[in-house]
């Protein structure tokens, strides 16, 4: 998955061009999240980002098949524009970074025929042609170092498929809707966000018994609690904000 906020200049990654390309350990920087006020995140990692981050969805538009999709988002910062959880320093400002900035600067694009490319963001600050980890040996084989790598990108990929099944599970059930957020700041200012979807507690307690224990039983309805203990992280962002 390619954010095309996140990379710069996604390129391919190729045994020839980047041969003697290294990645520098710790020298990861998040500079380009900036402008950034939500991220992608999986429904496995919904138990760690919910102790953190406000888990949102929002519209993604419509799937291959034509169905509608909605993304589940960490919500980073409470305008556009704006990300409370990255430091001066470029550093990461929270204990949970989310799977695609630790992928970060490797990612999939997808081809046809529904493969991937693996790609790295040739802008990136940590690449280096003399310092850290090789990606190819001399003989243009993909280093350890690499594979690992790949592997980690591979498996957002899979997870990102899984969760698209659960939140076509909560259009099906219709438990979205559009909500927004309001706050009163020390100095008496209003703060108002919305344009994004969270549950609806009412539909969700409307569901017949069936329905709810084969939501328990998939996994479904921790990950919705996991949404709904999440919201009220919405008020820790507005006093991130204060303390800047």
């Amino acid at each position: 998955m390619i954010d095309p906020t996140l990379f710069a200049e996604p390129q391919a990654l190729d045994r020839v061009q980047h041969r003697t390309t290294r990645l520098r350990a710790g020298g990861i920087r998040y500079d380009r999240t900036a402008a950034m006020n939500a991220i992608f995140i999986t429904a496995v990692e919904f138990g760690d980002v919910c102790r953190e981050y406000p888990i949102i969805f929002v519209e993604a538009g419509q799937g291959a098949d034509g169905h509608r999709e909605v993304a589940p988002m960490a919500v980073l910062g409470l305008a556009q524009g704006e990300n409370l959880m990255l430091g001066a320093d470029g550093s990461w400002g929270a204990r949970y970074t989310p799977a695609l900035l630790r992928g970060y600067p490797l990612g999939l694009a997808p081809l046809d025929g529904g493969s991937y490319a693996v790609c790295i963001d040739a802008k990136a600050g940590a690449l280096s042609a003399d310092d850290g980890e090789r990606l190819f040996d001399d003989a243009g084989e993909a280093t350890p170092f690499l594979a690992e790598r790949r592997q980690f990108v591979e498996g957002i990929e899979r997870e990102a498929q899984r969760t698209r099944l659960f939140g076509r599970r909560l259009i099906e059930l219709e438990l979205l809707r559009s909500m927004r957020f309001d706050a009163t700041l020390p100095d008496g200012n209003k703060l108002s966000v919305d344009g994004f979807l969270a549950l609806d507690e009412e539909k969700l307690g409307a569901l017949p018994d069936a329905t709810v224990l084969d939501l328990h039983r998939t996994g479904v309805l921790s990950l919705i609690h996991a949404h709904q203990i999440s919201l009220g992280l919405m008020r820790a962002l507005v006093e991130r904000r204060l303390a800047r």
